[in-house]
């Protein structure tokens, strides 16, 4: 009988095992995940915020300065690595400005059609510029415009309402941060003159969370537990004291 337990058991758990699906494969010298294009819907449906609405603006306005700045790349610089770096964010962005008129077609967003004043601005830096002071104004202002971007499109792709958005927010994601990596393999980026990191309001393990300020707040208004008031806390505490008396008596008479 208990052999047949066993076996029963084994039996279950290998066809648990077998009826798992499996992970996305790792490389052995990339064990970073890449994400499944799986389970991402692209209809148009669910409602557009004027923050999805701003998303899908800005990528487009990206790809407006960044595609003629990856071309002056391949035409001004003298590195040939810089050269290659602006000929792949050239290219990957008209990949990305395509995805993006599609996603604003579907949701009848307009885009605008040339770049913002502040890109005007970094091009015509780029102008007139050349050789590795070309190189450091064309890796810095992308740098620096890649690492603004980056957590709207995190914020997006966590909170969209609308499965195109998200999509693209997915699909952007990407896009930036291959073009974040591709910029910091130059060499030559200025981390310093890039905008630091707000302070966190309360660091991780190093400050009350949230329901400690409940309590706090609580006790500071002269209450207790919220939801309890002083009477009941009260009353549980000599019910427990009652209790305890009790019991003692109790072991003192057996012994």
């Amino acid at each position: 009988m208990k052999m047949k337990s066993w076996l029963i058991g084994a039996t279950a758990v290998t066809l648990a095992f077998l009826l798992t699906p499996a992970a996305p494969a790792l490389a052995a010298d990339n064990p970073v995940p890449v994400p499944p294009n799986t389970g991402l819907t692209d209809t148009g449906k669910g409602s557009v915020s004027a923050a999805d609405i701003d998303f899908v603006i800005k990528v487009r306005l990206a790809g407006l300065w960044e595609i003629p700045a990856g071309n002056m790349a391949q035409e001004k610089s003298n590195d040939p690595n810089v050269v290659k770096i602006g000929k792949a964010i050239a290219a990957q962005h008209v990949s990305l400005d395509a995805l993006d008129r599609e996603a604003a077609k579907k949701l009848n967003i307009d885009l605008p059609n040339q770049p913002n004043g502040d890109q005007q601005g970094w091009l015509k830096e780029m102008e007139n510029a050349s050789g590795t002071q070309f190189d450091q104004i064309f890796v810095d202002r992308l740098r620096a415009a890649h690492g603004k971007i980056f957590p709207a499109i995190a914020t997006i792709r966590a909170g969209t309402r609308n499965d195109s958005v998200r999509k693209l927010a997915q699909e952007a994601n990407q896009f930036v941060l291959t073009h974040i990596t591709l910029l910091e393999s130059s060499g030559v980026v200025d981390y310093g003159a890039l905008p630091t990191v707000a302070a966190p309001a309360n660091p991780a393990q190093k400050g009350p969370v949230p329901i400690d300020n409940q309590m706090i707040q609580a006790a500071s208004n002269g209450g207790g537990v919220p939801g309890l008031s002083n009477t009941v806390i009260l009353l549980v505490l000599a019910a427990a004291l009652v209790i305890g008396v009790i019991t003692t008596m109790r072991i003192f008479r057996s012994r």
